[in-house]
């Protein structure tokens, strides 16, 4: 089986169809969605539509899923998070409303080798950065891999019986981690729609589960399309910006 992950897209309609685009060249089975796909972005009502289609094995909710559908409150959100939630859950369809509210809560386990979660497999709206959460994560985890989102940073964090290690984003356009036997790991693709890790490439993964590998990819998206729409929409300016620098 070879899974698509995808996470964070935060209503950013070009870079999901950059990653799908992308990702049809080198095949994949079914999909896995970690979370957030709205908030930030102009395209919240097309996005859901988008990944509706793609009928995924497996998805969770996101902390920007629950309140733009009114779920929660936008407390502990800044106010540029909060503008853009409020116009979400505005602009949202009544339908689709419903459909974010009904999303499940991870973490989820999707087969024998994963299991997936947006924050954390012990909060789901816990941000992992660190090792010291990392590691938590880890012993807590039920599969070998777990696939988690949130920070919208790629990063992937191996626990063996001798060693722990943690290996950060990188500037290349594909990475491949091998699953090794005996180990567990918690790897995160990187976000599609809003990248911080410096690179404004929209970011996604594929794990093949018989190989024993996640393939880490970037793909370039038309960015001004989707500044254009942020700006045109009246959502805050700042949110157009940063896409430009991936932070």
């Amino acid at each position: 089986m070879r899974y698509l992950v995808l996470t964070d897209i935060h209503a950013n309609l070009e870079a999901l169809e950059s990653c799908l685009a992308d990702a049809h060249t080198r095949a994949f089975d079914r999909t896995l969605v970690l979370g957030d796909l709205v908030g930030y972005g102009a395209d919240p009502n097309r996005v859901i539509e988008r990944v509706q289609a793609l009928k995924p094995a497996a998805i969770v909710r996101g902390n920007h899923d629950k309140v733009a559908c009114g779920l929660e409150q936008a407390d502990g959100f800044n106010p540029v998070a909060k503008s853009a939630a409020r116009w979400t859950l505005d602009v949202l369809t009544p339908e689709y409303r419903e459909w974010l509210a009904a999303l499940p809560e991870g973490p989820t386990v999707v087969d024998d080798l994963v299991e997936i979660c947006h924050g954390s497999p012990f909060d789901e709206d816990a941000y992992i950065f660190d090792e010291l959460d990392a590691v938590r994560a880890l012993k807590v985890s039920t599969r070998p891999l777990c696939l988690f989102g949130h920070t919208h940073y790629p990063i992937t964090f191996e626990l063996s019986n001798d060693a722990f290690d943690s290996v950060g984003s990188t500037a290349a356009a594909e990475t491949q981690v091998q699953l090794r036997e005996g180990c567990k790991y918690l790897i995160n693709p990187g976000s599609v729609g809003q990248p911080r890790d410096g690179d404004p490439r929209a970011a996604y993964a594929i794990v093949d589960t018989v190989e024993r590998r996640v393939e880490l990819f970037r793909a370039p998206y038309p960015l001004d399309a989707t500044q254009s729409k942020i700006v045109e929409a009246g959502l805050p300016e700042v949110l157009a910006q940063r896409l430009a620098v991936g932070r």
